[in-house]
């Protein structure tokens, strides 16, 4: 029970740093309401579960070639700042945007999920983390074990998404309109600046 408990707390500890899902997350709350907010986390959580299986089945290593990492500082580069500019135009618009259809719904699940896989950041991150926890839960446990305790530091990860998203929401409740839309617009830059961090590390790998 305590390693399960120590694994939970992993996943709890690994979602709270503040960076672009966090940000997005924030965004969608106040913009959209709860769903919306969670399902971006949703779909940052789906890309890490895909990484980790990569990871777990040892073919992690394509995606760390020179290529594929411009490629992703690229791909990341265009998702966020597409992400922080919609954010920033619509930030007059915060109390009118309400959770219109599935496609909507769709759209913050994809955006999350992209934003994640898109970063090469996320994927050294869980190659340094997942990869290093693998291995050495893989010297002491059996692959039942292993896959009980990743589910626990899942259960972290998820447990973080459904609180922000519930704060971002309750922002929205209680905030006035001008606060909304300030808080808008600080996410929207926050996105803008990590996709202009990402920007010059393509640029950097491809020209220097």
């Amino acid at each position: 029970m305590n390693v399960i408990l120590s694994f939970f707390i992993l996943g709890l500890s690994l979602a709270a740093p503040i960076g672009p899902i966090n940000a997005a997350q924030l965004d969608k709350g106040i913009k959209q309401g709860f769903w919306h907010a969670w399902l971006v986390g949703v779909g940052a959580m789906l890309a890490d579960g895909l990484l980790m299986l990569l990871i777990y089945f040892g073919v992690i290593h394509f995606l760390t070639t020179e290529f594929m990492k411009t490629f992703l500082w690229l791909f990341g580069c265009f998702v966020l700042l597409y992400t922080g500019i919609e954010s920033l135009l619509g930030a007059r618009k915060t109390q009118e945007m309400q959770s219109r259809s599935a496609d909507t719904l769709a759209k913050s699940l994809f955006s999350g999920f992209f934003m994640s896989i898109a970063s090469p950041l996320t994927l050294l991150f869980w190659i340094g983390i997942y990869g290093s926890i693998l291995a050495e839960t893989i010297a002491v446990y059996d692959k039942d074990h292993v896959l009980l305790y990743t589910g626990a530091m899942f259960s972290g990860i998820l447990l973080w998404d459904i609180a922000m998203a519930a704060l971002a929401s309750t922002f929205r409740r209680y905030l006035t309109p001008k606060s909304l839309a300030v808080i808008s617009v600080l996410s929207g830059l926050s996105l803008i600046g990590f996709g202009a961090h990402f920007g010059l590390k393509a640029v950097h790998a491809l020209f220097f």
